[in-house]
């Protein structure tokens, strides 16, 4: 490329919002935790290893017939309040800044159970009704 001569309109993102491809065989529910496979398809989250959190889906998106990428789903990155464990897993204020563990799509816990579960992101604030996690 060369230097511009003239004014340019210049394509950004605000880094909130990304399309991704569904894995093959999935359901994504709005709200849900989503997940990036090691082959970098969308995935709600769930108790496994080499997930990667991604943020939340915006819409629902059924790809349970298609092929990985077949469908896309709209996720937004954030701060976001999900379901706490039960037990000696639940996040309690003192766990604030450390890193919670993806139980499942909607829910986080303080351990990564016995190296079984991927970071869901850091705990940024714990009240009545759940946790609340920043995936950036």
């Amino acid at each position: 490329m060369v230097a511009l001569t003239e004014s340019r309109l210049t394509p950004k993102r605000d880094g909130r919002r990304y399309s991704r491809g569904a894995a093959a065989g999935v359901k994504i529910f709005a709200g849900a935790i989503v997940a990036l496979s090691a082959a970098g398809f969308a995935t709600p989250g769930a108790t496994a290893v080499g997930l990667t959190a991604d943020g939340i889906a915006v819409d629902d998106v059924d790809n349970t017939n298609g092929a990985n990428g077949a469908l896309q789903v709209e996720v937004e990155k954030g701060t976001f309040r999900f379901a706490n464990s039960a037990a000696g897993d639940a996040i309690t204020a003192a766990e604030i800044g450390d890193t919670a563990y993806i139980v499942d799509d909607q829910t986080v816990a303080k351990t990564d159970g016995g190296a079984t579960r991927s970071v869901a992101g850091k705990i940024v604030d714990v009240d009545a009704q759940g946790v609340w996690i920043e995936i950036a």
